[in-house]
């Protein structure tokens, strides 16, 4: 884009705001998108289960072990009552508690060892997430910002991501814990009793039916969540920008309303799916109960019949008050999961969209003079209602040029085609006589200096906002811009001067003093040719005078576009185009359209009256 000023992208493109909502996509397709990402991270991947598994199949083994200590504790004291002399056995007791300990020391470094890689690896597909967003915005055509707010974009690039991050730095570890604790419960389920282990399992069906209802349900709702979320956002952040126009138009009620609407309806989606996941912790508890009672009756029975010892029991009923944790933890991954699949498709939606056509470049501009030449331009947004019809001019290097015309006459389109922010549907724009479809959009781009009504500085410093253009430009270049553009003496005037921290929405500086900056940056930059849409309509009559000057001087002795507002201003240009409807009605200069006494005429007279 050109270096003068206006917030990118810089044009708008006469489209609406709306977001449109995309149809959800098969969950297995995002899985497999997803997976993608952490194909990289095999090895890593791998390491983490592995140290999973070890942590869980040691964890796994501990009751046992304690279910043998009292085994021999048991059959020592139940030995004392036919031979007081017999000892305990502390030896072997105090041998297998040995035992125990290490295995839980092992477990405990491996759940360490596992957390710090997996979080690693999460937040590295988190950057590699935000860096492949942050270079697909670049690559999108200006249409995809006219249609979606800055809100959604932006919570895509935060919410859905976080979201990801936090669903895979908690379910990728605890999914092959859950399910290695369920296998190793079983088998050592098994190994004690085959019939407290039949009726231990009545539960689990009861439990997977449960849990497949509640996902089935949860998937929508959890997308729907996060859409309301990116819409919540959007409407946030456009109704914070325009906090002084809401205001001066008393529409704090319409806002309120209809944050409240967006709200209410992110309400609805978002306590439907929490209160369905969060149904999962209570009921398996409530089954878990069961199948506790049933195996401990059953169990004393067996106990009492000499069937299984004491601590065998003991074991048994621990691994039947753990068996519903590994499931209940796969119910809350499941949830977790849903929640990430959701933000997935947003995210991946995203970096599907159709890219603007790469460059089809032909030929390279050389030194520009700056000839331009449109050519029966016809032109749409939506490929239905035409914007530009046959638009045609030839413009003389260094010319001064005005494009004047009522609202929707398309003065704004056709510089949106100058800088290649859309092309043309039929005709060709030239430049030296070089069609710019040949040429690279940068290089289009970096022959034009913008400066628009809407003003953009960036998060920084008065001298880095000037030398945004021009990031090599001295300190002298820096000063003597300034002073051209008539706002040296107000940057001095600033307790750090040139060093003032200063951003968009900065209140240090009025309107006229930001346009006056933004010439400044477009000086520097020094561009061959300029595009100038009048910004003095907020600004009062001295201000007015400064910019009317600095702009007359960044416009000297180069090719320059006027978006003319105030007629009065482009008395003096060599080429002043009349546009109304998409066409171009008249042409030639401040005079000769006068004494035509046609659409120009008629514009200039009800502006003002000759005396």
């Amino acid at each position: 884009m050109g270096p003068g000023g206006g917030r990118p992208p810089i044009m708008g493109a006469g489209g609406n705001k709306s977001r449109i909502i995309q149809k959800p996509k098969h969950t297995g397709n995002t899985l497999k998108k997803l997976f993608k990402y952490l194909a990289s991270f095999k090895i890593p991947i791998l390491v983490t289960l592995a140290l999973a598994i070890v942590a869980t199949v040691l964890t796994i083994i501990g009751p046992r072990l304690m279910g043998n200590i009292i085994n021999v504790l048991a059959e020592d004291f139940i030995a004392r009552f036919t031979d007081p002399t017999r000892a305990y056995r502390f030896d072997i007791m105090g041998s297998i508690a040995l035992q125990l300990l290490v295995f839980y020391l092992v477990a405990v470094a491996a759940n360490l060892v596992s957390g710090w890689i997996i979080t690693g690896i999460t937040m590295k597909v988190v950057k590699k997430f935000r860096t492949e967003i942050s270079q697909k915005i670049n690559r999108l055509p200006i249409a995809y910002f006219d249609k979606h707010s800055f809100g959604d974009t932006l919570s895509r690039v935060t919410n859905d991501v976080d979201t990801i991050a936090q669903s895979l730095q908690q379910s990728i570890s605890q999914l092959i814990s859950s399910v290695t604790m369920i296998i190793g419960f079983i088998i050592m389920m098994l190994t004690i009793s085959w019939q407290l282990t039949l009726i231990a399992f009545v539960t689990i069906p009861i439990a997977f039916i449960f849990i497949r209802f509640v996902t089935t349900h949860t998937q929508k709702l959890f997308k729907a969540q996060q859409n309301e979320l990116g819409n919540l956002n959007g409407h946030i952040e456009e109704i914070y920008a325009g906090q002084t126009i809401v205001r001066t138009f008393s529409a704090e009620g319409t806002t309120i309303e209809a944050f409240t609407k967006t709200n209410k309806k992110l309400y609805q989606s978002a306590w439907k799916s929490q209160f369905l996941s969060g149904l999962m912790q209570p009921i398996m508890h409530g089954i878990s109960n069961l199948g506790y009672v049933a195996t401990a009756i059953t169990g004393g029975y067996l106990a009492i019949n000499g069937h299984i010892g004491l601590g065998d029991l003991t074991a048994f009923i621990q691994y039947v008050n753990q068996f519903t944790q590994p499931i209940t933890q796969m119910s809350q991954i499941i949830s977790t999961l849903q929640s990430a699949i959701a933000a997935s498709e947003r995210v991946f939606d995203f970096l599907e969209e159709p890219e603007q056509a790469p460059d089809n470049i032909q030929a390279q501009l050389g030194k520009v003079k700056g000839a331009v030449q449109f050519t029966n331009i016809h032109f749409s947004y939506d490929g239905e209602k035409e914007i530009i019809k046959g638009f045609s001019a030839k413009i003389k290097p260094g010319a001064k040029v005005a494009i004047v015309g009522p609202t929707g006459a398309g003065k704004t389109t056709m510089v949106n085609l100058l800088m290649r922010f859309y092309d043309p549907n039929h005709g060709e724009i030239t430049i030296d006589g070089v069609n710019t479809k040949q040429l690279a959009r940068s290089e289009v781009r970096k022959s034009f200096g913008m400066v628009l009504q809407d003003t953009w500085l960036m998060d920084g410093t008065i001298a880095e906002n000037l030398k945004y253009g021009k990031l090599d430009a001295t300190n002298a270049e820096v000063k003597r811009a300034a002073k051209t553009a008539h706002i040296d003496h107000m940057i001095e005037s600033l307790p750090k001067s040139y060093n003032t921290q200063i951003d968009e929405d900065s209140e240090a500086i009025s309107a006229g003093e930001k346009q006056l900056l933004t010439i400044a940056r477009a000086m520097i930059a020094d561009p061959p040719m300029m595009i100038l849409d009048e910004a003095t309509s907020s600004v009062d009559t001295r201000t007015e005078q400064l910019i009317q000057k600095a702009m007359d001087k960044l416009a000297h002795g180069r090719t320059s576009f006027i978006i003319a507002h105030r007629l009065s201003t482009i008395k003096n240009a060599d080429l002043i185009l009349v546009m109304q409807d998409g066409n171009i009605v008249e042409q030639g200069n401040h005079k000769e359209l006068l004494a035509k006494n046609g659409f120009y005429a008629t514009l200039y007279n009800s502006q003002f009256t000759e005396s």
